[in-house]
């Protein structure tokens, strides 16, 4: 099987991607030799900046607490002194018009609660991630979806907004996702303007990569097709 060093270095090279593939994996116990981490993140994908940046660490629920959203869909339950947090949040969205309350029951989460999250850039990772983050151009992760489709793995059709943070239980549940990007996770991530997410479950990973010389070349045999095609029919 492909080690995760190579599959990041072929979809890093494929992509051009200006940060490294995340991944993260849900478990009950840390794994064995793995550092905790140690200090606070106003998010939970401000974890993902960290692992993007080289660091391979634990997080434990409780590091999850300071963002209500991003502990609503990790199913990690604020602790009572703390539950009016979310009203709170949910409020100030609602009320400036971000979001709709009747869209709360929609957000997709986590089936239960992770003992602990591990993240990891996805050439490091120490054992099978179940979701794996990727951040490029929407040009270049276009051949994600494409390779994701030639290789048979479930795919979402439509691009999904905010929260982020639901990226991963929705490509856990539902396969290969696409997403926008909200305005918090880009403050807490640096996550450019031009740049978007896909979410890709870690057992379709091998299968998706297989296919991305294939994409690739494709795309680039149909580049020149086109660009001959506009050449000889364009009139303007």
């Amino acid at each position: 099987m492909m080690q995760y060093a190579t599959i990041e270095r072929i979809v890093s090279q494929a992509l051009r991607l200006r940060r490294r593939p995340v991944a993260v994996t849900f478990m009950d116990t840390p794994p064995a030799g793995l550092s905790a981490f140690v200090g606070t993140e106003p998010s939970s994908c401000s974890f993902w900046r960290l692992a993007a940046d080289g660091q391979t660490f634990y997080t434990v629920p409780q590091d999850h607490l300071n963002c209500p959203i991003g502990s609503y869909t990790h199913n990690v339950p604020l602790p009572a002194e703390r539950a009016h947090e979310l009203e709170q949040t949910l409020a100030l969205m609602t009320g400036i018009g971000y979001v709709k309350m009747e869209e709360v029951p929609g957000i997709p989460r986590l089936p239960r609660t992770p003992g602990v999250i591990v993240y990891a850039p996805l050439g490091e990772t120490p054992g099978e991630p179940d979701v794996v983050l990727i951040a490029g151009r929407p040009g270049n992760v276009m051949l994600l979806y494409e390779a994701g489709v030639r290789a048979g793995v479930e795919v979402q059709p439509a691009l999904m907004g905010r929260p982020t943070c639901m990226a991963l239980p929705a490509a856990l549940a539902q396969g290969l996702t696409m997403s926008l990007g909200c305005v918090g996770n880009r403050v807490y991530t640096d996550l450019p303007e031009d740049e978007l997410y896909v979410a890709i479950r870690g057992k379709d990973l091998v299968r998706i990569a297989d296919q991305m010389g294939t994409i690739q070349k494709a795309n680039a045999t149909l580049s020149d097709y086109h660009r001959d095609r506009r050449s000889d029919l364009a009139t303007q």
